[in-house]
């Protein structure tokens, strides 16, 4: 019977979960979403979100754009930047793709010679985190 303990403890596990989640009503199911969120955000840029809002303060992003979860990012001069990734175009100018949030985060102005958002000199390893942050809120 080997071969049935890993099926009970997966049951067990799934049960757990489920107690857990019952119990913790819907606090605990947002949690579990914004998990899978930055599971899925971290599959899609190769980037880390969790150390994003020290970059996004470092570079000053929030000086300009409202940011959910990042302290004082609370700027009115460029769009929110909440549900990134349920957009159709990052800077109303390339299709929203993990590689170009990526370059118009590392250089906007290579993708709109006019754009008001400035070249940080944040590195591309960078721009991936903080891309995963953007994609998982």
């Amino acid at each position: 019977m080997p071969a049935a303990r890993p099926a009970r403890r997966l049951w067990l596990l799934a049960l757990g979960t489920l107690l857990l989640l019952g119990t913790a009503g819907a606090s605990g199911a947002a949690f579990m979403q914004r998990q899978q969120d930055a599971e899925l955000a971290r599959a899609i840029t190769g980037g880390e979100p969790d150390r994003a809002p020290a970059l996004l303060i470092r570079y000053g992003c929030g000086g300009c754009h409202a940011i959910p979860g990042v302290p004082g990012a609370d700027g009115r001069v460029a769009a929110p930047l909440a549900k990134l990734r349920e957009r159709v175009y990052v800077g109303g100018v390339t299709r929203n793709t993990a590689d170009n949030l990526v370059a118009w985060i590392v250089d906007p102005r290579a993708l709109s010679p006019r754009s008001a958002m400035p070249v940080t000199g944040i590195t591309p390893a960078e721009a991936r985190d903080v891309a995963a942050y953007l994609y998982a809120r």
